[in-house]
Order: C-alpha cells, then structure tokens, then sequence
C-alpha cells in the first residue's frame, strides 16, 4: 500500500473488496467523512471504538515570528483537531507480528 492513502484510493478499496459501485464507493465515503467533521464541529470530540478519539481544543493566540524577515506577528486564535489513539490501535502498530 501508498504511503498516502487518497478518497480515491479508499473507493477503489471500498469499490474492489466490498463490491459497491465506484459512485456508490465515492457517496459512502464522502458521507463518513462529512459525519466526522459535523460531529467534531457540533460536539467537539468524537470517538471511534478500538481506534481513537478525535476532539477539538481552542489554541490562544499567540506571537510567532517569520523566520525568513524575523518580523513578529501575532497568531490569531484558532481551534485545531487532535488525534489520540486507542489502546488497541498502540498496540496494534506496534505489534511485531504483521
């Protein structure tokens, strides 16, 4: 497998593996991922079993400086998605048996 994995790339799988259409394949991952991002927005945490938890956290603002014209600038406040794995997923990356 690629080191990137694309949409495409995960409707070919889908399309291949399962048997869903190419079209079909595209709408149920674009759905999932539309899922993701709606529930990340709505409830700030989103937690898939025996994989991880995404959630949302508020960075403040902050003084970064431009390393190319050292000029400070401030860094406006923003929210960012974090990944925190599950126990099953550590442990699964790093087993020693493939």
């Amino acid at each position: 497998m690629r080191t990137n994995l694309t949409k495409k790339d995960l409707v070919n799988i889908i399309y291949m593996q399962i048997g869903f259409s190419k079209l079909m394949s595209e709408h149920l991952i674009n759905e999932f991922f539309s899922l993701i991002t709606l529930n990340l927005k709505k409830e700030k945490k989103l937690k898939l079993t025996k994989f991880g938890t995404f959630f949302v956290r508020l960075k403040k603002s902050r003084i970064g400086r431009n390393p190319k014209t050292k000029e400070d600038k401030i860094i406006s406040e923003r929210n960012v998605v974090l990944f925190k794995p599950s126990k099953e997923f550590k442990e699964y990356i790093n087993s020693k048996n493939e």
